[in-house]
């Protein structure tokens, strides 16, 4: 997968704040890094407005790949889809919804709770994350295959 750029966010009030690491970006990166994407280590913030700063500022950088991770559970401040939602052009569903069956058929129902989105700013793949670490690893196995077929369709190619 070279020549492909990705850039990843980390949305988690408390992993921002320092109360424990960032785990869940850290392992994104080192997965795209083993597929030989090119991307820097993960930009770590807060949920809330941060995120939707984060993102704009991610899409002004005109990623092949914008991965996030975090915030797409039920609390309160859980928001990343609703951050996400306003700058994708095109809904990419089958991917969201992949990642929430990968996880689900793994035993662990609670995926299902997983409101992440996938979609299109542009040109770039946004695909919101779980926060897990487990759901990290189901949503990077559910990408692996389709990452590069995406990114040359996105980039012009052919089906």
């Amino acid at each position: 997968m070279s020549g492909i750029r990705a850039v990843v966010i980390t949305c988690s009030t408390r992993a921002a704040a320092g109360v424990y690491p960032d785990r869940g970006g850290a392992l994104v990166v080192a997965t795209l890094r083993g597929w030989g994407v090119a991307v820097e280590d993960p930009t770590v913030v807060a949920d809330g407005p941060a995120v939707e700063a984060a993102l704009r500022a991610a899409l002004a950088k005109a990623p092949d790949l914008l991965l996030t991770t975090g915030g797409t559970g039920l609390t309160a401040t859980d928001r990343t889809p609703e951050a996400t939602a306003p700058l994708l052009d095109r809904l990419v569903p089958g991917v969201a919804e992949a990642i929430r069956a990968r996880g689900a058929g793994a035993g662990v129902p609670t995926a299902m709770l997983s409101r992440g989105l996938a979609g299109l700013a542009g040109r770039t793949l946004v695909v919101n994350l779980p926060g897990s670490t487990g759901g990290v690893r189901d949503a990077m196995a559910v990408l692996e295959p389709v990452v590069a077929h995406a990114v040359s369709q996105i980039r012009g190619g052919d089906h």
